[in-house]
């Protein structure tokens, strides 16, 4: 009985939490539940990840349960990797789904090797990894020496702005973002630089967390996001407001129709999105044709 009344409890206070932040100034912008400045989102998004990035594993296990890395590994299958080609990875810093896109590709590779040498490609395959965060690719870095790929050619770590990106036009053959759109200060600007940089026919994959669709796992969730994962980081991480924060970020993302109609609004076409859990995480892609 004390479970169910802390759900409803809970239940009853986001209504109210989320409405703080409807009445938006034309100069202001979200910070989870809090409406700050638009020039000062980014340095407080970017002291969030500094703060985070020596435990950034440990937050995506208690953000989904550790699940994560089947949606990754679901996620890079959608994109149909090849050797050869430019890719760009945004606000991926630690190199999580880069090595992902980078094994497959070199799999492919070696297939191809033993199948039909005369079919490799002798295109170097280009990775950019490109995350505002500097301690962030410090930590993807690191992980890649940890995995022999220290020396690797095919990954370049890339300092950079998602809302203005210095990749020139039509340059990349495939666009990615994990979990870092809901973090940019205009979703809007991310999307259309993406549509920017992509070549004809490239394809602009999203991974992010966001709307549960049935009713009782939306109750469940909601009280493990707001009660648990808090009060885990600070047991765990010694900092219970940035893990506030990217809990509070999830319930600000648009729903997955409102999102999917944004991307088709930068230029995108076959704009599709798949749930993933019942829709606390969602798949969105997208062409430009």
């Amino acid at each position: 009985m004390a479970f169910l009344t802390s759900v409803r409890n809970l239940r009853s206070k986001l209504p109210s939490m989320l409405a703080r932040t409807c009445l938006v100034h034309s100069h202001s912008t979200s910070f989870g539940f809090k409406e700050v400045p638009e020039e000062e989102k980014s340095k407080m998004v970017g002291n969030v990840f500094s703060s985070v990035a020596s435990n950034y594993d440990l937050m995506n296990d208690l953000m989904s349960g550790g699940m994560h890395r089947l949606w990754k590994d679901r996620f890079v299958s959608e994109l149909t990797p090849f050797p050869g080609m430019k890719h760009l990875d945004v606000a991926g810093g630690t190199g999580d789904v880069a090595f992902r896109i980078l094994e497959k590709i070199n799999s492919i590779s070696r297939r191809a090797l033993t199948n039909d040498p005369a079919e490799v490609l002798n295109d170097e395959t280009q990775i950019y990894i490109c995350d505002i965060n500097p301690n962030m690719l410090n930590v993807g870095k690191k992980r890649a020496v940890e995995r022999g790929l220290g020396e690797s050619r095919s990954l370049k770590w890339v300092e950079g702005d998602a809302e203005a990106l210095t990749f020139e036009d039509n340059s990349m053959d495939g666009y990615t973002i994990a979990f870092g759109i809901r973090n940019v200060t205009h979703i809007e600007k991310a999307l259309a630089e993406a549509y920017r940089v992509l070549k004809r026919g490239g394809r602009f994959l999203c991974l992010e967390f966001s709307r549960v669709d049935i009713p009782i796992l939306k109750e469940l969730y909601d009280l493990y996001s707001f009660s648990v994962i808090p009060a885990v980081g600070e047991l765990v991480a010694g900092d219970r407001e940035s893990y506030q924060y990217l809990v509070e970020s999830i319930r600000r993302f648009p729903p997955q129709d409102k999102f999917a109609a944004m991307i088709a609004d930068a230029g995108f076409q076959k704009v599709q999105y798949e749930n993933l859990v019942a829709g606390a995480v969602a798949i969105h892609s997208g062409l430009k044709i």
